[in-house]
């Protein structure tokens, strides 16, 4: 993640930007009233699937439940025949 405040952000904000969509960086810019974050579009709706995911019961027990799975139980990809 990369900090940064708004007078530098305006000074820099291609510079900026293209960091957050080509090496996937967070970029933080403070202000006087808040702080803001800047991140990718690819980024963002990365986050927005894992939300939408996540929300779903039923499909987040089945992550957890692969997650927990050991890997010797997972099936060999060289045995499976599309």
């Amino acid at each position: 993640m990369t900090n940064t405040n708004i007078t530098n952000f305006r000074k820099n904000i291609f510079g900026y930007i293209n960091q957050a969509i080509e090496y996937n960086d967070v970029i933080n810019v403070s202000t006087k009233a808040g702080n803001a974050v800047i991140l990718s579009e690819a980024d963002y709706n990365g986050l927005m699937e894992t939300l939408y995911l996540s929300s779903d019961p039923k499909v987040k027990e089945e992550i957890v439940e692969g997650l927990r799975t050991p890997l010797e139980e997972c099936v060999d990809e060289s045995e499976v025949s599309w």
